[in-house]
């Protein structure tokens, strides 16, 4: 997914790069266009590298948050089996 999303962001920036030249009607040399897709390269590495780290902490927080509802429905599970067991031998009793 990493690969892809940056993948993505590349070639949205190069587009945009070559997209503005052309717009410009202006024959930048080489060094210019590959200064700008340098720049665009850097720019979208910064913004995906702050999208991945939250996409990474909001990973984490939904495994922690499983791992809780799994813990609680276990201990719900454990004290319902609890309560039947007692009404048995309530019943037994009887």
């Amino acid at each position: 997914m990493k690969r892809s999303l940056l993948s993505a962001v590349l070639i949205f920036a190069i587009s945009l790069i070559f997209t503005s030249c052309r717009d410009n009607k202006k024959a930048d040399s080489a060094e210019e266009v590959f200064e700008r897709t340098e720049n665009a390269i850097d720019d979208a590495a910064k913004a995906t590298e702050g999208a991945l780290e939250q996409a990474g902490k909001t990973l984490d927080d939904a495994v922690d948050a499983s791992n809780e509802a799994i813990k609680a429905t276990g201990d719900a599970i454990e004290n319902a089996g609890e309560a039947v067991n007692k009404k048995v031998d309530e019943i037994r009793k009887d």
